[in-house]
């Protein structure tokens, strides 16, 4: 509803059903081009065949998912005892070449990680038995 000025009031739309769907400029250039994609393709297909690395390199990006790399899991033997010295036997594996720099940097992350849940869960505990002592007074 419009206000006596000519605006419209807060919260309302002068259009509340919206552009029709399909009217867009993105939408008129697709429709346009629609009945030309096969034989774009083809050209693009021989023109890949026949040499041009733009047209090939075009075609792949499009189709083939790019190969992303992956680090190889490498079974790593922790020594039971604190944290600390779990994140030296990552250090001295990091340092004889036996993990990469990379995967080392993730599991002392990953332990840092730990430590921190690990005390999270230590203060629960304290607190939990203050307040049991103290209740029971």
């Amino acid at each position: 509803m419009q206000t006596k000025r000519g605006g419209w009031q807060k919260g309302q739309s002068g259009n509340p059903k919206g552009k029709p769907p399909g009217t867009g400029e993105l939408q008129r250039l697709r429709a346009a081009i629609a009945e030309d994609v096969p034989e774009i393709m083809a050209s693009l297909k021989a023109a890949a065949k026949g040499g041009d690395t733009g047209a090939a390199r075009l075609l792949l990006e499009r189709v083939v998912p790019p190969v992303k790399a992956i680090e190889q899991a490498l079974p790593m033997d922790l020594p039971d005892g604190s944290l600390t010295e779990k994140g030296r036997a990552i250090l001295e594996e990091v340092a004889k070449g036996n993990l990469a720099p990379s995967q080392g940097a993730q599991l002392l992350t990953a332990i840092g990680t730990l430590a921190k849940v690990s005390e999270i869960d230590e203060l629960t505990a304290r607190i939990s038995a203050l307040e049991q002592c103290h209740a029971a007074k």
